[in-house]
């Protein structure tokens, strides 16, 4: 062959037609999967969604049949796979089902009758990535970072440094929850960004001034630092406590206190207020629970 090139020849497969009562899009990946292993046929995938009624069915099975198509289905719903299933022997289609046998199995395997609910996999998975989205938001607005997004934090902690802000933060996050934490400094102004959000969305932590300086000697320590009694002197921290309570007071924030509180505790209590708040909106992008 010229320049010793290799060429393969290929030639077109039949359609496949993928039905779903979902998104069809597990059945198009196990097609294609199956697919590879033919690389002389080129074949269109051709996903027929949210099938529900026989109606639909007849409608897909016409353009099949146009077509000299062959059909894959993860029907779940039983009348409706049954259907399908006798049309396709009738009309003389080529069908194969990748639910029925599984379900039947792990039916007769598990003695449970399974719910045969349309598209729950994918509503389970849109959960998962809930959840990894609000993880990775929290991340992303840890400590003060990117104030420019407060607006978009479905709850802001603000607290004064090491009353567990972050912590807190992550946990609620790993329940679902978008959520920023801005550290407060006294003797420093709010960010801008903070005071222009809604504040029934600021939730403040405090912590008892003994427990507040054991953390800080702990960090301290923890990173060789110099003894700093601004930092974590008793005294100081008493009054670092007192100012923040009276900035909380002035500025209206709810407050919750987190000494000698379990996380679990603590965030029972910060969504407690929010979802008081928010009855019908506590989560921005519409209703939702993340299970732990």
């Amino acid at each position: 062959m010229p320049g010793g090139e290799l060429t393969t020849m290929t030639r077109q497969g039949a359609p496949v037609y993928v039905l779903s009562c979902g998104q069809g899009i597990n059945g198009e990946q196990m097609v294609r999967s199956a697919l590879v292993q033919f690389p002389g046929v080129r074949s269109k995938v051709i996903r027929v969604p949210h099938v529900h009624d026989a109606h639909q069915i007849h409608e897909a099975l016409e353009r099949v049949v146009g077509e000299k198509g062959v059909v894959v289905h993860t029907i779940v719903d039983p009348g409706l796979r049954e259907l399908l299933i006798c049309e396709c022997e009738q009309m003389d289609i080529p069908c194969v089902d990748f639910m029925g046998p599984v379900l039947d199995m792990m039916q007769q395997h598990f003695g449970d009758a399974p719910l045969c609910e349309p598209g729950r996999y994918r509503k389970f998975n849109q959960v998962n990535m809930d959840r990894v989205t609000a993880i990775e938001f929290a991340v992303a607005h840890d400590d003060g970072l990117n104030p420019q997004d407060l607006g978009k934090a479905e709850i802001v902690l603000v607290g004064l440094s090491r009353s567990g802000k972050t912590p807190l933060s992550m946990y609620l996050s790993v329940h679902g929850w978008k959520v920023a934490n801005v550290p407060i400094v006294i003797g420093i102004p709010l960010p801008s960004e903070l005071m222009a959000i809604n504040r029934k969305r600021i939730v403040a932590l405090y912590i008892d001034p003994e427990q507040l300086a054991a953390h800080r000697q702990i960090r301290r320590k923890r990173l060789g630092l110099t003894d700093d009694m601004a930092y974590s002197g008793v005294k100081e921290v008493y009054r670092e406590v007192d100012a923040v309570r009276e900035l909380y007071r002035r500025h209206g924030f709810s407050t919750i206190n987190v000494s000698n509180k379990p996380i679990e505790s603590s965030a029972e209590e910060v969504i407690a207020i929010i979802e008081k708040r928010f009855p019908e909106g506590a989560h921005k992008q519409g209703k939702r629970k993340v299970e732990p």
